[in-house]
């Protein structure tokens, strides 16, 4: 089974940092792209960053200039850094990751969620 285990969030005031952090771990022949969703109060889960496998990168119009994603290749992990938080960040932040694996190809796994939450 490949499972992605998510930490790093928490309470954090505008203007704030957080890092969020990614493994994924299983029966993993490749990892193509992995990225961060979120869900916030009253909205629709929505494309937060993602990275491919060539380091390519692509974020949501909201975070440009704020967030940033990276990844670690040989430890299968990828990072998200928050910086100038504000309050309408706050949400569920899921990692995603699409894995291939030798007998079900590729794969769409998902976190379990970690909660950010940023005070005014």
């Amino acid at each position: 089974q490949v499972q992605l285990v998510e930490s790093g969030g928490g309470l954090v005031q505008a203007g704030g940092s957080l890092r969020l952090s990614c493994a994924a771990s299983g029966s993993i022949v490749r990892i193509n792209v992995m990225g961060w969703y979120r869900r916030a109060p009253g909205k629709q889960r929505e494309l937060v960053a993602l990275t491919t496998s060539g380091s390519s990168t692509n974020y949501a119009d909201s975070v440009k200039g704020r967030f940033t994603i990276s990844r670690d290749n040989a430890k299968n992990t990828v990072i998200l850094q928050m910086n100038s938080l504000i309050p309408d960040d706050t949400a569920v932040y899921y990692c995603n990751a699409e894995v291939y694996t030798k007998i079900d190809g590729y794969l769409q796994v998902w976190g379990q969620g970690t909660l950010v939450t940023v005070s005014s």
